[in-house]
């Protein structure tokens, strides 16, 4: 393990950890500061060849670092599949400048050959209706008749 303290208690320590391995798993690609970048990498690595690894055992060991059934589905069924024939490296650490708070160096940790689409999970989907048209006339009819009193 990397062995960094990041100034936090262990059990913040791994609250940490287990958060940004999650939304690195959900999103594919997330912005945090270098040390912290750092400190995920290897651990990101090894979740994603435990679920190489098919076996009752590493889905339970998954489980248990990850704590979200999501996340542990998706490294299994989706990431597995793409990084079969990749012996190992499956995130890159890209530096992105400084904070503009506190000057903190800043890097992106993302997949390699990442899902483009994976950081828009949970944006809502705009749907264009036939309704909105229709409701366009009611509201000037209604400042019509403002205008008219």
């Amino acid at each position: 393990m990397y062995n960094k303290k990041l100034n936090r208690t262990s059990e913040h320590r791994k609250a940490l950890l287990k958060n940004m391995l999650n939304s690195l798993i959900k999103y594919e690609q997330i912005t945090t500061t270098l040390p912290k970048a750092k400190f995920l990498k290897p651990q990101a690595d090894k979740i994603i060849t435990l679920g190489k690894k098919k076996s009752l055992h590493n889905t339970k060991i998954l489980m248990s670092k990850l704590q979200n059934i999501n996340s542990t589905n998706k490294v299994k069924k989706t990431l597995s599949k793409r990084y079969e024939q990749r012996k190992g490296g499956y995130t890159r650490i890209v530096k992105a400048g400084f904070r503009y708070g506190d000057s903190a160096p800043m890097a992106v940790i993302e997949f390699v050959d990442r899902d483009l689409e994976a950081k828009k999970v949970d944006r809502k989907k705009k749907e264009v209706s036939k309704d909105t048209p229709k409701e366009q006339p009611k509201n000037k009819e209604k400042k019509e008749n403002k205008e008219k009193k």
